[in-house]
């Protein structure tokens, strides 16, 4: 039996309300606001140690960003990446891997550059990105390659939250 590190919660702002929510790194499904219900963006860090349960054992798609902090690219594709895991709240969570910090995980994927994006569902390759890009290239990326379901209602209001507060 291997030893799993066990990766804190974050606490993330409803970007809706404006309520503190506490998100666990790895949950079934997709974190809701305590307050209003409506979902929650999930962007997690995680390491070699957590990978396979922060993002394989994950129930929805995973946007892996392998990045590093001294890569300028990187540091510049991380807002547009945090948008989108915003806009995209629900339906996409978005795990951030420091390629200094977690070799496994890099040798996993055959990283060669970085940032490199991989885009999961239930821990299998759906598509690679290597390189920065500007958001709306990226927004474009990522709704080509989601599974249907995710792509199609990433836009839409969640009916099932109604109009509770």
């Amino acid at each position: 039996m291997t030893a799993v590190a066990k990766v804190p919660a974050t606490i993330v702002v409803c970007p809706h309300c404006g309520t503190k929510n506490r998100v666990p790194a790895a949950a079934p499904g997709a974190p809701r606001c305590g307050r209003c219900r409506k979902p929650l963006p999930w962007m997690i860090d995680t390491s070699d140690a957590d990978f396979a349960t922060v993002v394989d054992e994950s129930t929805i798609p995973v946007l892996v960003d392998v990045w590093a902090p001294w890569c300028g690219p990187c540091r510049m594709v991380s807002p547009a990446l945090e948008q989108l895991a915003t806009e995209l709240a629900g339906k996409l969570k978005l795990v951030k891997v420091n390629a200094d910090e977690a070799p496994r995980v890099s040798h996993r994927f055959e990283v060669q550059a970085i940032p490199t994006l991989i885009l999961m569902r239930r821990g299998r390759v759906i598509e690679k990105q290597v390189g920065a890009a500007p958001a709306h290239v990226l927004r474009s990326w990522l709704t080509q390659h989601l599974p249907a379901d995710e792509a199609e209602t990433a836009q839409a209001p969640d009916p099932s939250l109604g109009d509770r507060p």
